[in-house]
C-alpha cells in the first residue's frame, strides 16, 4: 500500500507567476529611494529568500541599504502589480484539481503576500488555511526550518513530504528537512541554467510543466 503523502507547494514562481513582477517592485521602489541599479539580474540571486534577506543580499551585492522605516513600500508596490498583473503559473489549476490527499503551502513570503497571491488567482480554495511562511519560523529557506513546520502543522513525517520549489535555496532547505524535493522551472523568471541549479541543490526530479510534476508524483504512489 502507497504511503500517505504531503505535497508542500512553495508559492511565488510555483503556484504563481510572481517573480518577474516581485523583481519590478523592488527595481521601482528602490528607484524612488535614490537607489538605481537594483535590476532584474540582482533580484535573481535573491529567488526564494524572505524580503528582510533579500534586503541584506542587495546591500551586499550593491551598497544600497535600504532604510528600515520604508520596509511597507516593497509590499505596498508589490501588491499593486500583483492586483493587476499576477497569473498562475501555466497548467497548475488543472492540476491542483486532481490532485489528491493533502497539500499546503510553505512560503518565504509573508501570510499577506502569500494570501492575496492566492487569492487574486483563484487558487486560495485548494489550500484553505493549510499557510506556512518563513515569518512563523526563526530561519528563512535554505534552513529546513519552514518545512519542518509545515509537517508538523499537517501532522507529516518529513520522510513522507514531497516539496516542489523553483529556487536552490528552497531546495536545499527541502533536503536538509529530509523530504523529496522536485525542481520546478515553468515560471516566468526560469533561464538557461535553472534546472542544472536546482539539481546541483539536490532536486531529485526537475519539470517544467505540471504534467511531468503528476508523472514524477505517479511514480512515488501520489494520485496527480
Amino acid at each position: 500500500m502507497a504511503r500517505s503523502r504531503l505535497i508542500i507547494f512553495d508559492c511565488d514562481g510555483v503556484l504563481v507567476d510572481s517573480e518577474p513582477l516581485a523583481a519590478r517592485a523592488y527595481e521601482r521602489v528602490y528607484e524612488k529611494h535614490g537607489m538605481p541599479g537594483v535590476h532584474g539580474g540582482i533580484i535573481a540571486q535573491c529567488v526564494g529568500m524572505k524580503q528582510s534577506d533579500i534586503i541584506v543580499r542587495i546591500r551586499e551585492l550593491t551598497g544600497h541599504q535600504f532604510p528600515e522605516s520604508a520596509d511597507g513600500d516593497i509590499w505596498a508596490e508589490t501588491k499593486i502589480l500583483f492586483s493587476q498583473d499576477l497569473m498562475p503559473t501555466p497548467g497548475i489549476t488543472e492540476f491542483l484539481e486532481h490532485l489528491a490527499g493533502d497539500r499546503c503551502v510553505a512560503s518565504s513570503s509573508s501570510v499577506e503576500r502569500i494570501n492575496h497571491s492566492l487569492a487574486v488567482t483563484g487558487l486560495a480554495r485548494f489550500f484553505g488555511d493549510a499557510i506556512y511562511s518563513s515569518s512563523m519560523v526563526r530561519n528563512g529557506k535554505p534552513a529546513p526550518d519552514i518545512f519542518l513546520f509545515a509537517a508538523t502543522k499537517m501532522g507529516a513525517n518529513p520522510a513522507d513530504c514531497v516539496v516542489i520549489e523553483d529556487s536552490p535555496f528552497g531546495i536545499q532547505g527541502a533536503v536538509a528537512a529530509g523530504m523529496t524535493a522536485i525542481g520546478y522551472t515553468g515560471g516566468g523568471h526560469t533561464y538557461a541554467e535553472h534546472g542544472a541549479r536546482l539539481t546541483a541543490a539536490g532536486a531529485d526530479f526537475v519539470c517544467a510543466e505540471w504534467h511531468e510534476v503528476s508523472r514524477q508524483l505517479s511514480r512515488l504512489g501520489v494520485p496527480a
